[in-house]
């Protein structure tokens, strides 16, 4: 059947995949063979024939642009609310930084269980980000109120540390556990898997490098 798109004439071509695997993958697979498909065609009578990719793949696309136009205003609300909540430019700013830790987490969780980077691991990510930067807030936080009781800094790090230990792994194992059901599907699996990953490893980092992220940050000596 013949459609019009874009005032062309296009044939849809559509296929189901066996379960376990996801459309991007399987497209970017296939990917190379249409191309070589387009060009031999085109080389043959020149008529113009293309092939380009629909579906969940273009959808995919779209969802990763609009979400590139609106991270330089997400990014900004939220040294804005650090600003407000920690009422220091230096300690919002530490916070902020704090959010990529959980990158290595979410490169190795995936790798581990094969699942792809796509649009939905990405809003795993920046899901993330927030999970780590809550948790930065709740440590540096503490810190500060034990530093206004009269405690020294360094002691005021140490004990901070190790008082927030509970509350931060157990929020950390609460979302990780919950994540757990959606990370066999196979469409929301890699932002499950993702979350997971990248929760583990920042919280580990947070209770030990940030500590001393903040004793070099603000030049603490024992």
């Amino acid at each position: 059947m013949l459609w019009r798109e874009n005032r062309d004439y296009a044939i849809t071509v559509q296929s189901d995949i066996v379960e376990g695997l996801q459309g991007a993958t399987v497209t970017q697979q296939l990917l190379p063979s249409l191309k070589e498909l387009e060009s031999q065609w085109s080389q043959k009578d020149g008529a113009g024939y293309r092939i380009e990719v629909a579906g969940a793949v273009e959808e995919s696309s779209k969802g990763s642009a609009s979400n590139a136009s609106g991270v330089p205003l997400m990014l900004f609300l939220t040294f804005t609310l650090l600003m407000i909540q920690l009422q220091s430019f230096s300690r919002a700013l530490l916070v902020f930084l704090t959010g990529p830790m959980g990158i290595s987490g979410v490169a190795a969780a995936l790798l581990l269980l094969n699942r792809p980077f796509g649009f939905v691991a990405l809003l795993g990510v920046i899901a993330l980000m927030g999970m780590i930067q809550r948790n930065s807030v709740i440590l540096i936080d503490q810190i500060e109120q034990d530093r206004a009781r009269g405690v020294p800094v360094w002691d005021a790090i140490l004990e901070a540390a190790v008082r927030r230990l509970r509350p931060i792994v157990l929020t950390a194992a609460t979302a990780v556990l919950a994540m757990i059901p959606l990370s066999r599907s196979v469409f929301w699996g890699p932002m499950a898997v993702a979350i997971m990953g990248g929760l583990i490893v920042a919280t580990v980092l947070t209770l030990l490098a940030l500590p001393a992220m903040y004793a070099a940050w603000f030049r603490v000596k024992r």
